[in-house]
């Protein structure tokens, strides 16, 4: 291509990217897009950290649960297509600015949806359903394209299309219909296992989408990056809190230090699973990988959630006991790791006694902070012993677990 055409913008045709193209990487648009998530993701730990103080902790789950499936999936629909079908045209660039304003009308009617849950009352999610109609109207669009301009896939795409257009109405109709509470929760799982099984079927034609295993893999990275955004929020906002109550103290620097290091030491370990190596070679791993990638940016934005509550708890704003506090951090940390070792496992096909003595070791860490709380131990503390959960992991790897990996590789 000239010069010229690497600089317009004129439509191209949406014949499907190189999924072997070297040096592939993140676009400019896709990291705009992004942005929007940022916004998402932090008023859904807001919501979340709110009802985990007031010991909501039913509505809490139910609630989070739902918003971070939703934020989850809107960023995976848009990324994988990206990966394979991104021309930058401006068809394609004014497409994904739709997508865009739907991703921040479903980050507006978050608020509604958490409140309707505590109340006890039917999830009122309409707001959030709108959202997904203006990203789905144009990702279908988006589909159909591929499908006219791309014949050799063209069944791959159309399924993928009649997949999220189905979905899609099942959930407008959800709302329009005023369905029992049994009802409801059966609907949603069919049409939550419409949502999943959609890519599923779609790759099993035509010999699927020409996605990028190393670009689909930097793209997730990403989106746990802007995740942990939520940790040095978290961390701020305890920071803040002990500074308001005591000044700047040696619990102000413990609270420091555990928030970043939390941060950091699951930034670190984030990068152990050999993503786009082993996708590469093995494209058919893609969907437990790609699925179970949701799950650990949901644990990473409920971390921060949970130095959220900690933050409440020390400004004497929370109705739950010092355990409770500690918990909402340990837990979505302990999913966090037993995730990252899982989806290592899954991949490489290997597990060896190196990683089972760094669970053991990291489990040790989770009772010793456990343990710590209920003995009375102050919040700054506790937090503190429970970053060393991560480090175990990164300490192992640093000296031997990474030696051990580059030998599974290379055979």
């Amino acid at each position: 291509m000239s010069e010229l055409g690497t600089l317009h913008h004129h439509s191209r045709q949406m014949r499907g990217r190189d999924p072997d193209e070297g040096h592939r990487v993140a676009s400019p648009l896709e990291l705009l897009f992004d942005l929007t998530f940022a916004t998402s993701f932090s008023l859904a730990a807001s919501q979340f950290a709110h009802a985990l103080a007031d010991g909501n902790y039913a509505a809490a789950l139910l609630g989070f649960g739902f918003a971070s499936f939703a934020i989850c999936w809107a960023w995976v629909n848009f990324s994988w297509f990206s990966s394979a079908y991104d021309t930058d045209d401006w068809i394609f660039r004014v497409v994904t600015m739709v997508q865009m304003v739907g991703v921040l009308v479903v980050a507006i009617g978050l608020p509604r949806m958490f409140a309707s849950i505590e109340r006890g009352e039917h999830p009122d999610n309409s707001v959030m359903v709108l959202g997904y109609v203006i990203m789905r109207v144009a990702l279908v669009f988006q589909w159909l394209r591929a499908a006219k301009q791309d014949p050799p896939r063209r069944r791959a795409c159309l399924t993928y299309a009649i997949a999220i257009s189905t979905a899609q109405v099942g959930w407008v109709v959800q709302i329009l219909i005023d369905f029992s509470v049994a009802r409801t929760i059966l609907l949603s799982g069919i049409l939550l296992l419409i949502e999943l099984m959609g890519p599923v079927l779609a790759e099993r034609k035509d010999g699927g989408t020409p996605w990028h295993a190393h670009h689909i893999a930097e793209r997730h990275s990403l989106f746990a990056i802007i995740a942990l955004g939520e940790g040095v929020v978290g961390t701020v906002a305890a920071l803040s809190a002990v500074i308001e109550q005591q000044g700047w103290t040696v619990d102000a620097a413990l609270v420091g230090i555990a928030g970043t290091g939390l941060t950091f030491g699951m930034w670190w370990i984030y990068y152990l699973v050999p993503s786009a190596q082993i996708l590469h070679e093995h494209r058919n791993r893609a969907f437990v990988w790609g699925y179970g990638q949701m799950v650990i940016v949901t644990a990473i934005v409920a971390t921060g959630a949970g130095l959220h509550v900690a933050a409440y708890f020390i400004e004497h704003k929370t109705h739950i006991s010092p355990l409770a506090t500690v918990l909402t951090v340990a837990v979505p940390v302990g999913v966090f790791l037993g995730l990252i070792y899982a989806l290592h496992y899954y991949l490489v096909r290997r597990f060896d006694s190196l990683q089972i003595w760094l669970l053991i070791a990291t489990a040790a860490v989770m009772a010793v902070t456990v343990i710590a709380a209920l003995s009375g131990i102050d919040m700054a503390k506790c937090l503190v012993i429970l970053t060393l959960a991560p480090a175990v992991s990164v300490v192992g790897y640093e000296v031997r677990g990474y030696r051990q990996q580059a030998e599974v590789l290379a055979e």
